[in-house]
């Protein structure tokens, strides 16, 4: 049909984005379908899924928004926020991110779509750029080790703290928490302290401490109030009561301060957000986590540290990676699963852009401009409490504190009140001199004359004392002295870049991950100023647009799932799942159930479940899955009539880890209900349901969500993730709340809620309009559609495939769900291939590996995704075959057993520089398909050496020599 003659609805392109992110077309659909015997997308249905979990009520998000449209949107609804300057401090501050990172970085699809580390060989770019962070902090914070992140400082406290209970010799329960702590902090170790069964003492560190007995003492430095005291006697005091101190730094005044390590601390902990992360209403941002080498074994979350590739070069990994929840699961102490890669790299290349020398004037100038503040303050009547300070002033303004905030608010500048008799002004890299004039003008009568800036600065003597001061260098790495004009920035950014596969080079076929197309519509939102530099702690006033947004999103999500309520307060899929299952707990202790504490788990679970589970202080108790990979209806009767008097909860991933819709689904949420159990559903694979299954409505009490999955916020190499929670009417008096801003759960009990889970009270705010554009932009029809696109998508690749590897586990009708696992573990058996070898293999051909070994060992689970067309899903199973036929030679006697191309993978292009001893073609080695010679992708490293790397544990940066 003429364009001309086609209905108003097409010519307007409502629903055009829907064609952009699903990537097959009409006709390779029409393909595919064909290949499985179907005729039309909806005939999935039917063969794939269970009819009792289908949904018959309409979703009421029936209109598709167009991309322009949708700017235009956001556009009015950011323009309802109101940006002041924010001189509230109390861990977030103003910073200046600069052009180049943020072009080249934040804005960059090659750092920002990028998968966690797992394959290492194929992320050596990041792992360099988090190499880096770690050395920075390291450098900084004075300890011998340095994590690659953790989800923000609050909740590395809290991990600091969990930590120090399991390394302390102490008996005491108690950890102590200093009481000028920001107030987010102590919140959030309340809560995790409540749940593990740990009591915790709120005072004064400095008169206190001596008087009490404890396993952990967590102080602020400086204070949240701007004091800074000698951390050397109370350290003292805690190493003799058998505890570990933890400090909550600044990194900023850490330039110029004298560092946590010197007083002997053991544990290091803080946020990297004013190192040229924007605010952005609190989050996402990468807190940092150090300690002692003595301690390594026991760090939270992933380190990165340095081995060896087969060829003998430096090579990068995550070290220690599988600790925790795949080694330890029940026994755990952190979920941490992954944490905030993108934002830690931008933290470390501000430091690299900046260099030491940069630091310290950003530093000095901050601190000067507190000192010229404070003695202006001072000469025009004002009593200064603070004496010994970096960037923040208390103020004694007696009755008056809210009158001056309203005053300075007129001016559009945030201040803190800390109580009706004081005000707290933290400044930052972005104050000016007319910031102070103003705040002079707050403070003054209408008449008065200003102090004059030059002449105070003149006048200045320092307020720190020189046995508190830095007197060591620091970044002294050549990375960090090395990339200082903008164009070896740029170069820097892109040679690290391109060491890495992202979804910009090719699919990403990782199983139960959905790395799916991150649409640059949505993803727009990141960079507006109005989203981006609101403080958290904000006047609610000033924040209409975010509340919007807040509960557009609530409803949109409310609506998909199904569920009563809504809480965007945790950061990350990890902090969902513990989250859930402490208001799960709550219901329990509210309604005279409080015995109740088993958590049943599938045993196919991520580690992530029973790790959360523990951290919620449930004990664990694993349910068995039959042949068929569902779980076991008769383990689970069992199990639920043995603890009928003390079932919590069940954990359940639907569709299952093993990438099945159960049939039984229903009948095992029945049978926990009739146990006076809840059901948690984790929703990592709710993207196999969206638009078709509402999990509120066929079983589940609470789920959460990974935004960054299901919802195409970006993986960012490892984070940032968002994983809210939806729960049913009963529980949603229970979800998290603040106890800095009101009204967070509008909906909060009587008897109180659960607590406080992250730093800021929406968690990650800043991206959550990337998932609300989405939505709006695919509408119930597109989201529908992406479902069957991605259900298709996998099992067609499981049809390709299954004549040369078998699919592990299907369900009705012998479909899959939106991923499919093959099994490799017969190779190990008639050749000696492991599933290692294949996924190494596979980097030849340009494509990151699938999953692997989870949730079964030698086995790899793929998922495509709905955003990848049939020529990528071809081209990706093309190479299996490949690879394949590789394996056969092998087992056919025609290769080497031994010195073969699949044990030899990946092959980088230094062989190119040796001899070619090989027994097969440099044709097989590095061009194994016709389209690589347009367009290849070279492994900067050889397969590493993971047991090497662990045996000789290094995670700080190597001289720039080992990499030449």
């Amino acid at each position: 049909m003429p364009s001309s003659r086609l209905s108003l609805d097409k010519l307007e392109m409502r629903g055009n984005f829907i064609h952009r992110h699903i990537g097959p077309d009409q006709q390779q659909i029409q393909d595919m379908l064909a290949e499985l015997g179907l005729n039309e997308l909806e005939d999935i249905i039917q063969q794939a899924v269970p009819a009792d979990i289908l949904t018959d009520e309409p979703l009421k998000l029936t209109e598709t928004i167009s991309e322009r449209a949708v700017l235009k949107y956001l556009r009015r609804m950011r323009a309802r926020n109101q940006v002041f300057t924010s001189m509230i401090g109390m861990g977030y501050y103003g910073t200046i991110l600069p052009a180049v990172i943020k072009r080249n970085v934040l804005e960059n699809p090659g750092w920002y779509t990028a998968y966690t580390p797992y394959q290492a060989e194929v992320s050596q770019g990041r792992l360099e750029a988090l190499l880096n962070f770690q050395q920075m902090v390291i450098d900084l914070t004075g300890m011998e080790l340095a994590n690659a992140s953790l989800l923000d400082e609050a909740t590395a406290a809290a991990e600091a703290m969990t930590m120090s209970r399991r390394l302390s010799k102490s008996a005491s329960n108690n950890v102590f928490v200093d009481q000028d702590c920001h107030l987010q902090t102590i919140a959030v170790i309340q809560t995790r302290a409540h749940s593990l069964g740990y009591e915790v003492i709120v005072g004064d560190p400095y008169q206190d401490l001596a008087q009490q007995d404890f396993f952990a003492v967590i102080v602020q430095y400086p204070g949240s109030k701007g004091e800074i005291h000698d951390l050397g006697e109370m350290t003292a005091i805690a190493h003799s009561k058998s505890a570990l101190i933890t400090v909550a730094a600044d990194l900023l005044s850490l330039v110029l301060l004298k560092p946590p390590a010197a007083f002997g601390v053991d544990i290091v902990v803080g946020n990297s957000q004013r190192f040229g992360v924007p605010m952005g209403y609190g989050g996402p941002h990468a807190a940092f986590f150090a300690t002692r080498d003595d301690y390594k074994r026991s760090v939270p979350g992933r380190i990165i540290g340095v081995s060896k590739d087969n060829h003998g070069q430096i090579a990068l990994r995550m070290a220690l990676q599988t600790r925790e929840q795949h080694i330890r699961r029940d026994k755990a102490t952190s979920n941490i699963c992954t944490s905030q890669v993108l934002l830690a790299v931008i933290a470390g290349f501000y430091a690299i852009y900046h260099g030491a020398e940069g630091l310290r004037l950003i530093a000095g100038r901050v601190h000067r401009y507190a000192e010229i503040l404070a003695a202006g303050l001072r000469q025009l009547g004002h009593h200064v409490i603070s004496q010994c300070y970096f960037d923040t002033l208390l103020v004694h303004t007696p009755h008056r504190a809210k009158r001056l905030a309203a005053h300075a608010a007129e001016s559009h500048i945030n201040i803190r009140v800390v109580d009706p008799d004081h005000i707290g002004i933290s400044l930052d890299e972005t104050t000016t001199r007319n910031d102070l004039r103003a705040l002079w003008q707050v403070f003054s009568s209408p008449f008065a004359s200003l102090p004059d800036i030059n002449a105070l600065d003149a006048s200045l003597t320092e307020c720190i004392p020189e046995s508190l001061l830095r007197t060591d260098d620091i970044l002294e790495h050549p990375v960090f002295k090395r990339y200082h004009s903008e164009t070896e920035m740029m170069r820097y950014m892109r040679r690290l870049a391109r060491k890495d596969i992202a979804l910009d080079r090719s699919m990403i076929p990782l199983g139960s991950c959905t790395m799916k197309l991150n649409a640059a519509t949505a993803m727009q939102t990141i960079s507006y100023h109005e989203f981006h530099s609101l403080h958290p702690f904000a006047p609610l006033y000033q924040t209409h647009g975010y509340q919007q947004m807040f509960a557009e999103l609530e409803d949109m999500l409310c609506d998909l799932t199904g569920f009563d309520a809504i809480s965007l307060q945790p950061n990350a899929g990890s902090q969902g799942e513990y989250t859930g299952l402490l208001v799960i707990r709550k219901y329990h202790e509210i309604t005279g159930q409080g015995q109740r504490n088993i958590c049943l788990i599938p045993a196919s679970a991520h580690g992530t479940n029973p790790a959360s589970a523990t951290m919620a202080g449930l004990k664990v108790v694993v349910v068995a899955c039959d042949e068929n990979g569902n779980v076991s209806l008769d383990d689970l009767q069992a199990k639920v009539a043995e603890y009928h008097d003390t079932l919590a909860a069940l954990m359940i991933t639907y569709p299952s880890t093993h990438g099945v819709y159960e049939e039984s689904f229903r009948t095992i949420c029945d049978l926990i209900h009739k146990h006076g159990g809840q059901v948690y559903l984790d929703g990592a694979n709710f993207n196999a349901l969206v638009g078709l299954s509402r999990p509120g409505k066929i079983g589940a009490d609470v789920a959460h969500l990974n935004l960054h999955k299901t919802f195409s916020i970006p993986h960012g190499g490892g984070g940032p993730g968002v994983g809210p929670i939806g729960v049913r009417a009963h529980l949603a008096p229970y979800l998290p709340d603040h106890p800095v801003v009101k009204g967070v759960n509008p909906a909060k009990s009587k008897y109180g809620t659960i607590g406080t889970v992250s730093a800021a009270p929406w968690g990650s705010a800043s991206i959550l309009a990337i998932s609300w554009a989405y939505i709006a932009m695919m509408g119930a029809a597109g989201l529908k559609r992406a479902t069957l696109v991605a259900i298709l998508n996998a099992n067609y690749i499981a049809r390709r495939l299954a004549p040369y590897y078998p699919i592990l586990y299907t369900g009705k009708n012998g479909w899959v769900a939106h991923e499919c696992i093959i099994d490799c573990h017969a190779f190990k058996k008639s050749c000696n291939i492991t599933v290692d070898d294949i996924a190494k293999r596979l980097i030849d051909f340009g494509f990151h590996a699938p999953t692997v070994s989870f949730p079964v060992a030698d086995t790899m689970m793929i998922e495509p995704t709905e955003s990848e067309d049939k020529a990528e899903i071809d081209r990706f199973c093309d190479a299996l075959i490949a690879i394949r036929q590789e394996i056969k030679a092998i087992e056919d006697g025609i290769a080497d057993a031994e010195n073969n191309i699949l044990r030899n993978a990946p092959h980088t292009h230094r062989l190119l520089l040796e001899e070619w001893t090989l027994p097969y073609s440099k044709q097989q080695a590095f061009f194994p398909a016709s389209y690589q010679h347009d367009d290849k992708y070279w492994p900067p490293v050889g397969r590493i050496d993971n047991v090497y790397g662990d045996r000789h544990l290094v995670c700080t940066c190597p001289p720039m020599s080992e990499y030449e």
